[in-house]
C-alpha cells in the first residue's frame, strides 16, 4: 500500500468513527427511548469499541508512514515534554468514562451535567486531552501520516463540541444554559475570568492515582505494544484493510 493511500484509509477510518460516535450522541434520547439505556449502550459499545480499535491499531502500524516532516526524537526534553503531554490528556480523556461501570452497562447509563474537578477546566475536557495527545504523539512521531490523523481527529473533536453543547442545550434547556454561563470551552478561561474556582481537593481522587499509575505503565510498556501491534497488523489487520 503506498503511502497517499494509509493517510486516505485513516481519514476514513476517522470518518467512519466519528459517524458512529457523534451519529450515536444524536440518537441517544430516541434509541434509549425504545431499547432502553442499557441496552442502547450495550449495542453502541459493541459497535464503537471496535472502530476504536481498528483505528488505533492502524494509527499505530502506520505512524511512520509518509514524509518525516521532524525527528525530535534524540531529544531527552521533547520526550520528556511528550510524556508530560500525554499524562495530562490522559487526566483531560478520564470524564468522558467518569463512571467505568455504566460502560458494561452494570449501572444504568445516564446522561448528566456536572460542573467539579476537571469541568471547572473546561466542559469538554475529552476534546481537549484528544487535542494534547495529538499535539504529544505528532511533535514526538513528526510523520506526515500522523499529522494527517491528528488534522482528522481534531476536526472531529471541534465538531463534537460544537454537537455537544447543541444536544445538552436540547437536552437539559436553562440547566445548561446556566452550567455554560460558569464553565468555558477553552481552558481556563471561565477560570481566568472569574466565573469559575479551581477546588483543588476535587482532583484528589484514586481515580486520578489510577490514570498517572497507567500513564507510568505506558511509558514502561511502550517498546512491547510496537512489537504487539506490528505483529497483530502483520497477522489481521494487514488482510482486513489492504
Amino acid at each position: 500500500m503506498e503511502i497517499h493511500e494509509t493517510s486516505i484509509v485513516i481519514l476514513l477510518l476517522i470518518l467512519i468513527f466519528a459517524i458512529i460516535h457523534s451519529g450515536g450522541a444524536a440518537l441517544r434520547v430516541k434509541a434509549e427511548s425504545m431499547m432502553g439505556p442499557r441496552l442502547w449502550r450495550l449495542c453502541f459499545v459493541s459497535v464503537s469499541l471496535p472502530s476504536a480499535i481498528i483505528l488505533i491499531s492502524y494509527f499505530l502500524a502506520h505512524r511512520y508512514d509518509g514524509i518525516r516532516l521532524w525527528n525530535f526524537q534524540g531529544s531527552n526534553f521533547i520526550f520528556v515534554v511528550v510524556w508530560i503531554l500525554t499524562a495530562i490528556s490522559f487526566l483531560f480523556l478520564y470524564p468522558a468514562t467518569y463512571n467505568l461501570l455504566e460502560i458494561p452497562s452494570v449501572l444504568k447509563p445516564k446522561v448528566r451535567i456536572y460542573g467539579t474537578g476537571i469541568m471547572r477546566i473546561t466542559r469538554h475536557p475529552q476534546a481537549f486531552g484528544q487535542i494534547i495527545w495529538c499535539i504529544a504523539h505528532t511533535l514526538w512521531i513528526g510523520t506526515s501520516f500522523t499529522l494527517v490523523t491528528s488534522i482528522g481527529l481534531i476536526l472531529h473533536h471541534l465538531f463534537a463540541i460544537w454537537h455537544g453543547d447543541k444536544r445538552l442545550e436540547k437536552r437539559f434547556g436553562e440547566e445548561f444554559e446556566k452550567f455554560k454561563q460558569n464553565t468555558s470551552i477553552v481552558p481556563f478561561v471561565a477560570i481566568l475570568e472569574g466565573r469559575q474556582k479551581i477546588k483543588i481537593n476535587e482532583f484528589f481522587k484514586l481515580s486520578q492515582l489510577g490514570i498517572l499509575i497507567a500513564v507510568g505503565f505506558l511509558w514502561w510498556s511502550h517498546q512491547y505494544i510496537n512489537i504487539a501491534v506490528k505483529t497483530f497488523n502483520s497477522s489481521f489487520l494487514s488482510e482486513f484493510l489492504n
